[in-house]
């Protein structure tokens, strides 16, 4: 393998899934300064986000309403009826 092509910081972090507070342990290179203890005691730099195979209608097979970012209500109020 070439030398310098592979990040340095392929680590275990856990990736939280922000509509349902599910925590799931994996490897990544994902720059982050988070950290958060996982099940297994030890801490691990934290990756949020916003769907995961939790909270995916595909998976779940339910419709689930995420809105993370307050859309809704900033589309409402740009587009409400003044009186």
């Amino acid at each position: 393998m070439k030398k310098g092509v592979h990040p340095e910081a392929y680590r275990m972090v856990i990736f939280k899934d922000t509509s349902n507070e599910t925590m799931f342990l994996t490897r990544s290179a994902a720059p982050t300064k988070e950290t958060a203890v996982y099940e297994d005691g030890k801490e691990y730099p934290v990756i949020k986000v916003e769907i995961s195979n939790t909270s995916h209608p595909f998976y779940t097979g339910k419709s689930m309403f995420v809105d993370t970012a307050g859309r809704i209500e900033k589309f409402k109020n740009r587009y409400a009826k003044k009186k």
